[in-house]
């Protein structure tokens, strides 16, 4: 049997476990947790207006950093951004412990959306070339969960300083002694024990690669980027707002994250089996019925279940579509995946803002959460009719 060192940096459990820590830091401390605050926020100070400003601004910066990932070559270069991020991450989150100067929130969203970049795309290709197995496709799936593990943990965590008196204020600062641990962890176990020269490979751009399938590959993955970020910043509020379920929109929060941690696992396998834009159609169709829910009734059994619909959705789909982008681009990733992470930006920024709008005129979430649906349905269209164009590509 093979010994499990979790204190060695070339142990593929430690790096898996490592990973792990980095996305809870990067996207559950920097991100989610966020939205397991808001209600609380919201009731102490924040504005639901400013509040979605705030999450746009969490994703231009989130967004900026993805882009910029994508032109980080060298893998020592990576480390060290990735150590950038992870610290940004935890400092900006600090920050929200401490003040609540608007202007000091708003630069520090943006800095914890680079800083969440840098942990979730650069520390994912990190442990990608550190893990040592010949098929990383399943370990990698694992690494994923992390997304489902980063809002169940973070989400526990702020609960537990809530219900023993303390405030979302000390949540923020209980979450900033939590992240600095784990990120001792992270950073020392995705390291190198020297520096590593590797010769880059430069392909010629072929601008065939973007071909009528691609691109509506793209317009479809901006769909889903407003309807992922929708419900990752408002879903406990909009709980919360329904009538009869004050209060359940935390518990919402918490199956989120536990329908997340293995849908990245069997999205991946049920696309192996039936083929990729196949099950991301059928995930995009169940993520519109998700959104939907709150809209129609104030069920609550039925909105606990939009809280599986969600989690078990938005985390697979990121990797169906850049796992089917990887496979369409061949020897030209860089290009393809940067298009794809910016229509995912793209979609990701615009929705807060036009969420708030609409939420402050119509003085309430159904008819954004209808929008928003309607957007996401969009791109499932689009897919459908887009399939024949899939063997053209091809």
């Amino acid at each position: 049997m093979t010994k499990i060192n979790l204190l060695d940096r070339n142990n593929n459990a430690a790096i898996l476990l490592a990973g792990i820590c980095a996305l809870i830091i990067g996207v559950g401390v920097a991100r989610f947790v966020f939205t397991s605050l808001l209600p609380f926020m919201l009731n102490d100070f924040l504005e639901i207006t400013y509040a979605g400003i705030l999450a746009s601004a969490n994703y231009m910066g989130y967004l900026g950093g993805s882009i910029f990932s994508v032109f980080l070559k060298d893998i020592n270069a990576k480390v060290k951004f990735f150590r950038i991020g992870i610290v940004f991450c935890v400092l900006t989150t600090l920050i929200l412990g401490i003040t609540t100067n608007e202007t000091i929130w708003f630069i520090s969203r943006i800095i914890a959306g680079f800083g969440a970049a840098m942990a979730l795309v650069v520390g994912s290709a990190i442990v990608m070339s550190k893990l040592n197995m010949s098929d990383k496709t399943k370990a990698m799936g694992i690494h994923f969960s992390g997304i489902g593990f980063s809002i169940l943990v973070t989400d526990l965590i702020s609960r537990f300083v809530l219900s023993n008196g303390g405030t979302w204020k000390d949540s923020w600062i209980a979450l900033t002694f939590f992240g600095a641990i784990i990120a001792v962890y992270s950073i020392y176990i995705l390291s190198f024990d020297q520096k590593i020269k590797l010769d880059s490979v430069k392909h010629k751009l072929d601008k065939s690669l973007f071909s009528t399938f691609v691109i509506i590959l793209i317009i479809a993955y901006f769909t889903e980027g407003v309807g992922m970020v929708v419900q990752a910043t408002f879903l406990p509020d909009i709980v919360n707002s329904l009538e009869g379920l004050e209060g359940y929109g935390s518990f919402t929060w918490t199956i989120v994250g536990l329908a997340g941690i293995p849908s990245c696992i069997i999205w991946m396998r049920l696309a192996h089996k039936y083929g990729s834009i196949n099950i991301i159609m059928i995930t995009m169709l169940l993520q519109v019925v998700g959104i939907l829910i709150p809209a129609i009734t104030n069920n609550i059994y039925l909105n606990l279940f939009s809280g599986v619909l969600y989690g078990g959705t938005f985390v697979g789909l990121v990797a169906l579509f850049m796992n089917l982008g990887g496979k369409l681009a061949g020897s030209h990733p860089v290009a393809l995946m940067g298009a794809l992470t910016t229509a995912y930006g793209i979609g990701q920024v615009a929705a807060p803002l036009y969420s708030v709008s609409m939420i402050s005129y119509f003085g309430n979430y159904t008819n954004a959460l209808y929008l928003t649906a309607l957007i996401v349905f969009s791109g499932v269209v689009l897919l459908f009719f887009g399939k024949k164009f899939q063997t053209e590509h091809r």
